[in-house]
């Protein structure tokens, strides 16, 4: 199986929804760095899994929503909580419609909100 990863830092806010949220309640930043990985047994003709400049622009494209906005303000997370799991399932999917994807069979979105803690999302293709 082989493997490519791209990674991409940004910085956005959100504050959590749950009860008694404590600090996090509060609007607050992270500077969240994202990684997508795409997975697939099988190389194209010239040996590439993906082209990853074009992997970096899809990934680039999606986070750019998201760069230094509030999260509880966009539409995909009215009503939830912006937890970093949904932060992730919402950057996968939205990815996979940015990308053009034709030899991966698997994605993943890690997304990191500081040195310790992370969250991914991953899907078949």
């Amino acid at each position: 199986m082989y493997r490519v990863s791209v990674r991409r830092d940004l910085i956005a806010q959100h504050y959590l929804t749950v009860p008694n949220p404590g600090p996090e309640g509060e609007l607050h930043s992270h500077a969240f760095t994202v990684e997508v990985e795409l997975s697939g047994p099988e190389l194209d003709e010239y040996g590439y899994l993906v082209d990853i400049d074009d992997v970096k622009a899809a990934l680039d494209a999606t986070l750019s929503r998201y760069r230094d906005e509030t999260m509880n303000e966009l539409v995909e997370f009215a009503g939830q909580n912006p937890s970093v799991e949904r932060f992730a399932r919402e950057v996968c999917e939205q990815f996979v419609e940015a990308a053009s994807l034709e030899a991966p069979q698997h994605v993943s979105v890690r997304i990191w909100e500081d040195d310790v803690a992370s969250a991914t999302y991953e899907t078949p293709l």
